[in-house]
């Protein structure tokens, strides 16, 4: 975690939709990049239920249906993969709620349900101020603030520290409540407490901590209550206690538990005075718990003067929400007025990141030119933005800092506006669904030989070399094409030898590598990469019932998803010209990579970057890109250096966010075209047929004459994949000159299923002209459903109802 001094808060300032009012009391939960608010009171109780798109900045409010709850304020509020639970809560002044209500957001329809109460003693009486925590199928309730009078005129509070299980069914629905029987003493009655539950990585042992809260004076006690033993104990810690407080959030990222703000004594009070005499502040103090060494360490304290609005006011009763290792607040009590007996409430959304970003996915290539790449890699959740760099073995010099280059370039910059964006589609979780992913192949080379093997087997429905030879009498040999995921030379042991059976078309022009192939051998080794992208070389997949969309974003889950068509998922992407070398997996190899000169391409908001020119190093410098929070270079002072045709260039990339900049990724490596091979088919559909799915493609935007045959891949099942998934067979089923083809229900039953990043059928389209086959479209067909249990049959129909949902959807 970064020192005090470097936290880096953020306030959000540019976000669209119908903001809500501010207020206090409420609660908020996130489902994936979604921040979900309920509730909460200022000049009455709020009854909407707002959302938060986090990558879009979008507020919405969804139309939900049901038996809508109530406004509440200071109720329980957890989440369940897409459901949320609400309980209690105050729902007008003097009068508390002990209801239970259910939100299915994947269809924003609000449920109420009703418990069976325990085999004995009572079910939890209305409350508000409680903690309400879920773990695996259970919600823990725990203290809160009752009302001791029947009239809600007459407010008698009575604090509460009972404790009860609440037991969820799966899915929707609950089973009932029960009291557990706990060991050791149990925590002083309170409201206004926090609760979270963490596990360790080394222990099983689930362990629920409950801090502070007010029983008529603020507290600073923890408690630990393990929820297998059921027993209550008070952990020894270490540094300094946050004051005591209530009103205050805590979050859980990692193995730290976050407090932010809350109600504390004013400073050098006496604690112990009378809470009728305390005077209390709101405070933006801001400290964590190391929940696996138990030591408290403060990051923003309460002398810390904020002069400059660069950190959250003071507050209390706001929300915080944990989105990956992002923490968002919004809104809160910032003060009572007494003079005026008003209350004053923040409008303001602020985030903070507690970690630097992970190390993105390898850099994926969607489309190689002669001279640049449009190139693209996984999105990594809540960073602000990307650093790509680049090194060659092509000879190049350094140049020192020179004005005059590029004053007004500030990076190869792709600030494309997101796709599928939240605006008034209030009936969706999100604007991010049914979104389709993209992965992308850069190939290295290595041979096969044309060994038969008589060991080698595979399905009844394969097609074998014969049933092709007429298409392909300019292949001499049957040629493995293996798809590779790790670096690192390969021979033909390594790739086997279903050469004997299997006619597979390689799609590396033969006359672009460095050296004359023989009759037996083809360079055809691969590597892959994954990511999510609306851009796949101009490609569209469209069923026949339905068409298939795409976005930038990450995907939710099809439970998220209102629209009630079925859509077909498609992942497409285009491989790159071949290497006719390998990157060496010993890294004393050749050059080091330590050795070779990064230089940067430039930073990049979204995670698409179009590649022609790369920065020159001033001389002596290794990198011009400094890690942490150290200013971005200013490439305009920078000399730039075009691509070049038919080299290779590795590449890496790095996430940014308030913390500085992450780790690096592993390296991919791009080879430019070489002028005069045609480029990669486009625009792929796919559609149920009659005898198994029809497969089309457009010609290359650029075919560079004409074009003489197209061949289109399966993966396949094999032995070898079993034993290694990482490797990957294709069986050419299609060579001529239509741009389609129909793969058979028999040739799908042979398919592969790829479980890389979603389960899907992978085919493979290349063109070829007078020089030879040039790059290849690849496409993912997703499968929503497990394929363990499905197979087609040789007629028009498929035998399983799941496995016709996956060819659906």
């Amino acid at each position: 975690m970064a020192a005090p001094s470097l936290l880096n808060w953020r306030r959000v300032s540019s976000f669209t939709g119908p903001v809500p009012r501010a207020r206090h009391g409420h609660r908020a939960v996130a489902i994936r990049e979604l921040m979900i608010i309920f509730g909460g009171g200022n000049e009455g109780i709020a009854d909407e239920l707002h959302v938060y798109n986090t990558v879009t900045n979008q507020w919405f409010l969804p139309a939900v249906r049901g038996d809508i709850p109530p406004g509440c304020a200071a109720h329980g509020f957890v989440c369940d993969g897409t459901r949320i639970l609400v309980f209690g809560g105050m729902v007008e002044y003097g009068r508390y709620s002990s209801e239970l209500y259910e939100l299915q957001a994947s269809r924003w329809l609000w449920k109420k349900v009703k418990p069976h109460p325990p085999s004995s003693g009572l079910p939890p009486c209305p409350r508000l101020g409680h903690s309400f925590s879920l773990y695996g199928n259970k919600c823990y309730l725990f203290g809160g603030l009752a009302n001791e009078s029947e009239d809600s005129n007459n407010n008698v509070p009575r604090y509460l520290n009972d404790f009860y299980e609440l037991e969820l069914q799966h899915g929707s629905g609950v089973v009932g409540w029960s009291i557990p029987l706990t060991k050791g003493i149990m925590p002083s009655p309170r409201e206004s407490h926090t609760a979270i539950i963490y596990c360790k990585k080394d222990s099983g042992s689930p362990k629920m901590y409950v801090f502070g809260g007010m029983c008529g004076a603020r507290l600073d006690d923890l408690w630990q209550l393990d929820l297998e033993t059921m027993s209550w104990s008070k952990p020894e810690t270490k540094g300094t206690v946050p004051l005591p407080r209530s009103l205050h959030t805590a979050s859980v990222i990692g193995n730290k538990m976050y407090i932010f703000g809350g109600w504390v004594p004013h400073k050098g009070e006496n604690i112990e005075t009378s809470s009728h005499d305390c005077e209390w502040r709101c405070t933006s103090s801001f400290s964590y718990l190391n929940l696996d060494t138990a030591e408290w360490i403060t990051l923003v304290s309460d002398s810390q003067e904020d002069k400059k609005n660069s950190r959250p006011r003071p507050r209390a009763g706001h929300c915080a929400v944990a989105i990956g290792t992002r923490l968002y607040f919004w809104s809160g009590r910032d003060g009572y007025k007494k003079a005026l007996n008003s209350q004053v409430c923040c409008k303001d959304l602020w985030y903070l990141d507690t970690e630097k970003p992970p190390a993105p996915s390898q850099v994926q290539l969607i489309k190689a030119t002669t001279n640049s790449f449009h190139v693209k890699w996984d999105e990594v959740p809540t960073v602000e933005g990307y650093l790509l760099q680049l090194n060659t073995d092509l000879p190049y010099q350094t140049a020192a800092p020179d004005s005059s280059a590029a004053p007004n370039m500030q990076g190869i910059r792709v600030d494309s506006p997101r796709q599928g964006s939240n605006s008034t589609n209030s009936n969706s979780i999100s604007d991010t669904v049914n979104s389709a992913k993209t992965e992308h192949t850069a190939m290295k080379g290595t041979s096969v030989k044309n060994k038969p093997d008589p060991k080698a087997s595979i399905g009844p429905n394969a097609i074998v070399h014969s049933s092709l030879a007429t298409n392909a009498s300019n292949h001499n040999s049957c040629v493995v094409d293996v798809l590779r995921r790790n670096e690192g030379p390969h021979t033909s042991a390594d790739i086997g030898v279903l050469s004997s059976c299997l006619d597979i078309r390689t799609v590396t022009p033969e006359t672009s590598v460095s050296r004359t192939l023989s009759s037996t051998q083809t360079m055809v080794t691969q590597q892959t990469i994954k990511t999510e992208s609306s851009s796949t070389n101009g490609a569209v997949v469209k069923d026949e019932t339905s068409l298939t969309t795409f976005s930038t974003k990450s995907e939710v889950d099809e439970t998220c998803a209102l629209p009630a068509t079925k859509i077909s998922r498609v992942e497409t992407h285009a491989a790159g010209v071949p290497f006719s070398k390998e990157i060496p997996s010993n890294p004393a190899a050749t050059m080091k990579l330590g050795e070779r000169q990064w230089c940067d391409v430039g930073i990049f908001k979204n995670n698409t970057a179009l590649v022609s020119q790369f920065y020159l190093l001033p001389k002596g410098k290794q990198s011009i890109s400094k890690v942490g929070n150290a200013d971005v270079p200013d490439y305009s002072l920078l000399k730039k250096q075009d691509l070049v045709p038919g080299t290779g260039y590795r590449f890496r990339v790095a996430a940014i966010n308030g913390c500085g900049i992450g780790p690096f990724s592993k390296i991919s490596e791009f080879k430019t075209c070489i002028p005069g091979f045609p480029g990669a088919p486009s625009a792929v559909k796919i559609s149920k047929n009659v005898d198994g799915i029809h497969l089309s493609w457009e010609p290359p935007t650029s075919p560079s004459e004409n074009i003489l045959e197209y061949s289109a891949y399966l993966a396949i099942r094999t032995a070898q994949i079993q034993d290694n998934p990482s490797q990957l067979v294709f069986m050419r089923i299609y060579c001529g000159l239509k741009t389609s083809c129909i793969v058979t229900a028999g040739q799908l039953a042979n398919a592969h299923i790829d479980h890389t990043s979603r389960p899907a059928i992978v085919f493979r389209i290349s063109a070829k002209n007078e020089k030879g086959y040039g790059p290849a479209t690849q496409v993912r067909w997703l499968q929503e459903m497990s394929w363990s249990h499905c197979r087609f049959t040789s007629g028009t129909n498929i035998q399983s109802n799941n496995c016709r949902r996956e060819i659906s959807n």
